[in-house]
């Protein structure tokens, strides 16, 4: 513990010295964390930030060291960490530990070409990812007439291209617990997990105001592999994901700004067709889930110090039909996830948010066996504080609160669990050098 310790504070006195969140980029741009993010609360973008990723990364100069570092160290306790037979479901409770690490490779390589890729550490497994990765060209039309910005991406996460935080990859909780007691959590939609794949598409953005983009993935095998590091065929925690041929996934928005206002609504759309693994995590390939996912966003800005208000909502309705019936036995099914978030920061550095998550489904005996009535049925609101000393470091505390869980309230699992067991109290330092 003591080590825990002396090694925060010797990352905090290291990190006084750094005056930017996502230095690469900073580095890179000139500006300051508040400039590309709302409130300098990474990653939640501005505006600035917005155009800047559109525009392929590429404003600023380019520099010699486009490499970047984040730590995250926190702490979760569970109401009720015990599995009801004198075991505990999460060794890793009421411990401070450190939770994961990321090395960003981002920035500017030519005019017209820049990118960002995450590789993540999580420490408690020891796994290593290529979590987020996006490189784009992109290039910008001015006259009198129109203002056009149209670009190209490869990526490997479908939205996390998105520049808006209302879609799945960047979206609210930005930073959640990865140790507490949650026996069988809930199904969430295609569009909401995140994949390891390989999408390669095309965006437009017309005078700041109307974005449409179109991309199809497909499996990070061959030439694409890279795009899945840290994911295996026949890996037993970690196989990689196959998709059968190409995937499309479509994104339209229409923005505006007033003054120091801006909002955003918008659509998102995605038709997967998962290939089913076998008991050891290898290929079917004549077992395919579809799962279509259509969904509806919406996003309002306040920027302007010492205030920054943010207001989130996303809407996605899944259709999935599992043709051999592997993993939804009563045939054609239905999820359906809602997200709303608020958040009030003052001067970028004291914040404060509420967010609340509904996800609701279809009965399935396979799919949400862990529910006593094979329901994946979850509410959950999620209220937060935090701050921040300095630009590239957050310090937080988040509580969850369960009002559904699995199909009901009480008794879930068929074993006297309730909803409120699974309640969850998470303080944490997420850092950035």
């Amino acid at each position: 513990m003591k080590s825990v310790y002396l090694s925060l504070l010797f990352l905090y006195l290291a990190l006084t010295q750094v005056a930017h969140a996502v230095p690469s980029f900073a580095r890179q741009t000139g500006q300051s964390c508040v400039a590309c993010h709302a409130g300098g609360q990474f990653p939640e973008l501005t505006p600035y930030g917005r155009l800047f990723k559109l525009m392929a990364y590429t404003s600023g100069v380019q520099i010699a060291n486009p490499l970047s570092v984040m730590v995250v160290a926190d702490k979760t306790k569970t109401a009720n960490n015990s599995d009801g037979q004198g075991g505990v479901l999460s060794a890793k409770d009421k411990k401070i530990v450190a939770d994961f690490a990321s090395l960003f490779v981002a920035g500017k390589i030519t005019e017209n070409i820049g990118g960002f890729a995450q590789f993540t550490d999580k420490l408690q497994t020891g796994h290593m990812q290529s979590d987020n990765f996006d490189m784009r060209y992109a290039d910008r039309v001015v006259d009198p007439k129109r203002d056009l910005i149209w670009g190209l991406t490869l990526n490997n996460n479908p939205s996390v291209q998105d520049v808006w935080n209302t879609t799945p990859a960047w979206n609210y909780p930005y930073i959640s617990t990865s140790t507490g007691s949650f026996p069988g959590t809930p199904n969430s939609t295609l569009l909401e997990q995140q994949l390891q794949v390989a999408g390669t598409g095309a965006y437009v953005y017309l005078n700041q105001s109307w974005y449409a983009e179109l991309t199809a993935y497909q499996t990070a095998n061959n030439s694409f592999r890279f795009l899945s590091t840290g994911s295996k065929t026949g890996d037993p925690t970690n196989s990689l994901q196959y998709l059968s041929g190409l995937n499309p996934y479509v994104r339209l928005a229409y923005t505006h700004d007033w003054g120091m206002q801006n909002m955003m609504v918008g659509v998102i759309g995605m038709n997967g067709k998962r290939v089913n693994l076998d008991g050891s995590n290898m290929p079917l390939y004549s077992s395919i889930t579809q799962s279509r996912d259509i969904g509806v966003d919406a996003q309002y800005q306040y920027l302007l110090e010492p205030h920054t208000v943010t207001v989130q909502m996303r809407y996605i309705k899944e259709n999935i039909n599992d043709q051999q019936q592997t993993s939804y036995t009563d045939g054609p099914a239905r999820l359906n996830s809602f997200r709303a978030k608020s958040s009030y920061v003052y001067r970028s550095k004291y914040g404060a948010s509420l967010a609340y998550a509904s996800i609701s489904g279809t009965p399935d005996s396979n799919a949400y066996s862990s529910s006593a009535n094979n329901l994946p049925n979850t509410k959950m609101w999620t209220p937060e504080v935090f701050w921040l000393p300095k630009q590239n470091m957050r310090i937080g505390l988040q509580f969850n609160r369960f009002t559904q869980y699995n199909g009901t309230s009480i008794n879930y699992d068929g074993a006297g669990r309730n909803a409120s067991d699974n309640n969850t109290t998470f303080v944490y330092l997420w850092m950035a050098f």
